[in-house]
């Protein structure tokens, strides 16, 4: 991909192949080149998701473990312990961690990285993910928790937030004219970076088991490796548009057209004090937390509302060891088919606000949310399994849906110059909701099974707390209006601004012609080298789906 003209700064020096000077697009560029790189890092990350398939064999690492003295261990002495194994709940607050490091790196790291650019942000954040799931590895080999946590858990987290909020700002800025879809793209990768990575870490372990060992450290160790090389080809892969770039043939609609699209722009600094912020901010943490708890309970929910039903049973029967076993394939199929709904439902969802609004599409999200989750009680005593499934899936299509499309709102209520950062910033109602979420989802089903509520009747109560917490959302959503024209941005401070990311003068190009090129060979490769690896991922997913039917 060609760079723009030789750079040099105000001292005679060119700047680094990582500096944002040298990111800006040349003449032969073609926007669409852009979505692909975004892509590679959002696919790479979005393991994050498939971490769950390392549980279970990360309990089965020490062949000479004594039962009876590991057992007495609590989650701090397993941190450290070298001789007993460790218990799933000890090493599944690793995804807690990773939600948790995402949020705050995306806030601390968002104006910075709107001045350092893409590239050097998403190959910052390919080291960390990367280097942080080869820590991970070398610590499972040690056998050390802490180290795990350290690596994998806080250094790929924050990787997670720096590779999460890199491609938005540039993506919003090379697709005014779709600006959902652009984002969507993007974040569609993160919903099925899973989908991928899971098959390719079962089979690594297997592949790499010794005397019934599971290969959880060469694994992570290879991954982490492989998702290196992957990021920093994205990351390589980005250019910024120059100032005043437009598509061709596009024109900005009349203000007057849409009230809650700003022409303008807010600053960082300023943005997180509106009331608008907060409430977008309440409006994605209320749609996260209530889209994980079905994510977290969808199989168990499953498997204890229908049962034997499923297999053409009564209710109250004994299954053998192969119905529970034929049960549980179905359930898996469930798993299957909504991380595929969650990924494809961010490029729908996302897209279709740029028709008919954001501020639409989240009522859309909580009004039919709100339906549906106080109808899958009912759905599970009918026994109404293919309805059930039905449901679930919208749920989590309108999960991945409000991820993909709140950039998107940003960039309409707060402009384009700092919506990176400020998207940054917003990212910490994900890592709420992802701590707050599964514990109350577990909190309430506890308590019921401890007061002698039937299995396939403890949900129900959740699913309508979930619902109350939708009817929040949708009023916080509906209060959303336009900025106070006191907090936009000066033509003076917009200048400035603009100069710290290198607009302005550090490149001198012709807006007019900048980034007109074709398509040509290198944009067929670089979506084949992304759109395989998905469809892939799509196929194993529908695959896995088929035991539903």
């Amino acid at each position: 991909m060609p760079e723009a003209d030789v750079l040099t700064t105000a001292n005679g020096v060119s700047p680094g192949m990582l500096a944002r000077e040298r990111t800006i697009a040349g003449p032969r560029f073609n926007r669409w080149l852009v979505p692909p790189a975004a892509l590679a890092i959002h696919l790479s990350i979005g393991m994050a998701y498939g971490f769950s398939v390392f549980w279970l064999p990360m309990t089965k690492l020490v062949t000479e473990a004594d039962p009876a003295v590991c057992a007495k261990l609590g989650f701090l002495a397993q941190l450290f312990a070298t001789d007993c194994n460790w218990t799933v709940p000890a090493v599944n607050h690793i995804f807690e961690t990773f939600i948790a490091m995402l949020g705050i790196s995306a806030a601390i790291w968002g104006a910075w990285l709107e001045h350092a650019g893409p590239r050097k942000a998403g190959f910052i954040a390919a080291l960390c993910w990367g280097g942080g799931l080869v820590i991970g590895g070398i610590g499972v080999s040690m056998h050390q928790l802490w180290l795990v946590y350290l690596g994998a858990g806080v250094l790929g987290g924050i990787g997670q937030g720096l590779g999460y909020i890199s491609p938005v700002s540039t993506l919003i800025k090379w697709f005014p004219d779709r600006r959902g879809l652009a984002t969507g793209f993007a974040i569609m990768g993160y919903g099925g970076g899973a989908m991928i990575g899971a098959p390719i870490a079962v089979a690594l372990m297997q592949k790499f088991a010794t005397n019934g060992v599971p290969g959880v450290s060469s694994t992570l160790i290879c991954m982490g490796l492989l998702y290196v090389v992957a990021m920093s080809a994205g990351a390589f892969g980005f250019r910024v548009p120059p100032t005043g770039w437009r598509p061709l043939g596009w024109t900005p609609p009349a203000e007057s057209s849409n009230k809650l699209i700003t022409h303008r722009h807010v600053h960082l600094r300023d943005a997180w004090k509106t009331p608008q912020f907060w409430l977008i901010w309440t409006v994605l943490c209320v749609n996260v937390t209530a889209g994980i708890g079905v994510l977290s309970m969808a199989s168990p929910m499953f498997q204890d509302v229908f049962g034997g039903k499923l297999l053409g049973l009564g209710g109250a029967v004994d299954l053998s060891a192969a119905q529970k076993a034929a049960i549980a394939a179905s359930a898996a199929g469930l798993v299957g088919l909504i991380s595929l709904f969650n990924s494809l439902g961010r490029i729908f969802w996302a897209s279709t606000s740029d028709f008919i609004g954001r501020k639409t599409t989240y009522f859309i999200f909580f009004a039919l949310g709100i339906a549906l989750y106080c109808t899958l009680p009912t759905l599970g005593h009918m026994g109404l399994a293919g309805a059930f499934v039905i449901a679930v899936c919208i749920i989590l299509s309108m999960y991945g849906g409000g991820f993909a499309t709140v950039p998107a709102y940003l960039s309409d209520i707060f402009g384009t110059q700092m919506v990176g950062a400020i998207h940054g910033r917003l990212l910490t109602a994900w890592s709420v909701a992802g701590i707050v979420g599964p514990f109350l989802i577990a909190a309430v089903r506890e308590a019921q099974l401890d007061a002698g509520v039937a299995k396939n009747l403890v949900y129900d109560r959740t699913l309508y707390i979930l619902a109350v917490l939708l009817l929040v959302g949708m009023t916080c959503n509906l209060l959303v209006k336009p900025v106070k024209e006191t907090a936009l941005m000066s033509d003076e401070e917009l200048d400035r601004e603009r100069s710290l990311q290198h607009e302005a003068t550090a490149v001198s190009v012709d807006v007019q012609n900048a980034a007109r090129g074709g398509f040509g060979l290198v944009g067929v490769v670089a979506w084949a080298a992304v759109g395989i690896p998905f469809l892939i991922g799509v196929w194993i997913a529908i695959a896995k789906a088929a035991a539903l039917f």
